[in-house]
């Protein structure tokens, strides 16, 4: 989960919970979610004023050079070193204290938790999204699919059924319902999560929580975002980037990483090269989930030597 640390709020966010924390042990529903028919819904005051809150704020971040598109370039130089640095700091810190909501963490460290099974992820719609908007949102979230798909190794697929990572796109009015109904129909989301997702702060522009087997395991196994429906069409997209990419294993922000969107100066929008390799490291098979730092360091300097070795 992303925040703006002692200046504001405004990035999108990532928390990655255990099964034990967030009550999520169960296994899929026996009842696949009823898509809302498309309809249009009285707005509330309070979604209406969220929508302008954010449009401003997408208008603010663009006028101050932020929200980059281009996926770095000549003026963000990285090495081996700020990719060791950066990949640990992403894949074994947690950003928030297990079991206490949105309680910012302070280097909390926390072994690997990547995926094993393939991800099969659905996108879910409250009322107010409209037909054109969800089709824009589909094709958003396809090719982000590909995209990682094809940077992971792993297999990562927009399903209609059967999924293991849902993708909820609702409005203020809206997210409490359809997470009660969730939860009605055996979601593995959990009552505890369920409620820390109720009432999300205007500040926490979206949210992604990811479920293990059991308080012991770091092999994800579930997994659930929350896109806000009142984001202009960038805050929009920046969010599926950055919650599906995180929900698959690099749940926390550093200061250093750049260039990135995991990170809390929004500097970038959308998915980078330099969180492409970080991610495509994380799904080398050599480092296993559960993995904790001291283990994997090693195996990670070789990775990285392996990608980028000396010049002769």
């Amino acid at each position: 989960m992303k925040s703006k640390g002692g200046r504001h709020f405004d990035a999108r966010t990532t928390l990655a919970a255990a099964c034990l924390v967030l009550s999520a042990c169960a296994g899929q529903p026996e009842k696949e979610f009823e898509q809302p028919q498309n309809v249009s819904p009285t707005v509330s005051k309070l979604s209406q004023d969220l929508t302008q809150y954010y449009a401003q704020l997408e208008r603010r971040l663009i006028l101050r050079g932020l929200m980059r598109t281009d996926g770095g370039g000549p003026d963000t130089p990285f090495t081996k070193e700020d990719l060791m640095r950066d990949f640990q700091a992403l894949a074994f810190y947690g950003e928030y204290v297990s079991g206490q909501g949105f309680t910012k963490a302070t280097a909390q460290p926390a072994d690997l938790s990547k995926w094993e099974d393939p991800v099969r992820v659905r996108l879910l719609f409250g009322p107010s999204v409209s037909a054109k908007t969800r089709a824009s949102d589909r094709q958003t979230v396809t090719a982000l699919l590909d995209r990682l798909t094809q940077v992971t190794g792993h297999s990562i697929t927009l399903v209609e059924e059967d999924s293991n990572f849902d993708v909820l796109v609702a409005n203020e009015d809206e997210r409490y319902d359809i997470l009660t109904r969730l939860q009605d129909q055996r979601h593995p989301i959990g009552h505890q999560s369920a409620s820390l997702l109720k009432t999300i702060p205007k500040e926490l522009q979206c949210v992604v929580l990811a479920y293990s087997s059991s308080p012991f395991s770091k092999k994800y196994i579930q997994a659930l975002a929350i896109i806000r429906a009142e984001h202009p069409p960038l805050l929009r997209k920046a969010c599926f980037h950055e919650e599906i990419a995180q929900g698959l294993g690099l749940s926390n922000d550093s200061p250093r990483a750049r260039p990135s969107i995991f990170n809390d100066d929004d500097e970038f929008a959308l998915l980078t090269e330099y969180d492409e390799i970080l991610l495509n490291i994380l799904y080398d098979p050599r480092l296993r989930s559960g993995m904790s730092l001291n283990t994997a360091a090693p195996v990670l300097r070789q990775i990285i030597n392996e990608r980028y070795p000396p010049e002769t």
